[in-house]
């Protein structure tokens, strides 16, 4: 019998708890978007890692929250897909901060499936008094009966190989179901496209909401020449949205290219000439058409 073993996990929790930046840090690179904002992860983007015989497939879901469009509704439901397929979750909460209707209702959907759960108390490089830490894991206890409570901290890796093992401890034998050099599932051309939304919401803050998508037009290894091309539009839903992203005398794309770029050479291991464009498309968070020509599966709206 095949002894390698594997666990499929979902990342899940509110909205900027840090689940993005934990499965960064647990794979060692950058896969999914990090921001300050709220909701910034709109696909399930799965992260894989594999040491030794155990492969864990992590599904990194956005933030749980009340839709207000269609967008909105169709990340809601890739979370409630997620905590249904998979072999158990990763509720990740803040450090410091009670449980509220998010943690609630889906500790509500691990008990009705049954559902083997872990909880990662994220950010407790930022607690003061440690007595609130074994009031929050007390709290969560009588909640729920988690396989594991472990705090961490994304930031400076504390807690990140005990919450790895205990991730470990779900696998089962059968095989690992990728193989075992991958690091994500997700197209390079989503990859490259999230590198620019993340730089675009920390670069412009809260000047910029979330009705920002990024496609990639192209992107191709130059002939003869190790360099990757990539042609990047940018589609935002007002005209001073635009004008924000290009800056005075273009200094804004300039930036939110340079990084991108930067970003772009390390995961790739290439040169990268990129080249963006912006174009404005109104109110598309609300057009099925529109969502579905950037890239979201019809499927998911209906």
């Amino acid at each position: 019998m095949d002894k390698k073993k594997s666990a499929f996990i979902a990342i899940v929790g509110r909205p900027n708890v840090g689940k993005s930046s934990l499965l960064n840090r647990l794979l060692g690179a950058k896969v999914a978007i990090v921001s300050s904002k709220p909701q910034t992860t709109r696909t399930r983007i799965t992260g894989v890692l594999t040491e030794g015989d155990t492969q864990l497939v992590f599904v990194d879901t956005p933030g749980m929250h009340r839709p207000k469009n269609s967008l909105g509704k169709y990340m809601v439901r890739s979370v409630s897909e997620s905590v249904s397929g998979v072999d158990c979750c990763m509720l990740v909460v803040e450090a410091g901060r009670e449980a509220g209707d998010t943690e609630l209702r889906l500790i509500e959907k691990f008990k009705a499936a049954e559902m083997p759960a872990i909880l990662a108390i994220n950010k407790i490089d930022t607690l003061k008094e440690k007595e609130e830490l074994m009031k929050q894991i007390l709290a969560y206890s009588a909640l729920y009966n988690f396989e594991a409570v472990v705090p961490v901290s994304a930031q400076d890796g504390s807690g990140l190989g005990e919450l790895k093992d205990e991730m470990k401890n779900q696998a089962v034998e059968g095989g690992h179901f990728f193989d075992d050099n991958t690091l994500t599932d997700q197209p390079e051309k989503v990859i490259a496209g999230e590198m620019i939304r993340e730089k675009i919401l920390r670069l412009c803050d809260k000047e910029i909401p979330h009705g920002i998508a990024v496609v990639i037009e192209k992107m191709r290894m130059r002939e003869g020449k190790d360099i990757l091309d990539i042609d990047a539009t940018i589609y935002c839903e007002r005209e001073t949205h635009k004008r924000i992203l290009i800056g005075k005398n273009g200094s804004m794309l300039k930036k939110i290219s340079t990084y991108s770029r930067q970003d772009m050479e390390r995961f790739f291991g290439c040169k990268v000439f990129l080249q963006t464009w912006i174009k404005v498309r109104e109110d598309w968070r609300n057009s099925i058409r529109q969502m579905r020509n950037f890239g979201y599966d019809e499927n998911d709206f209906k």
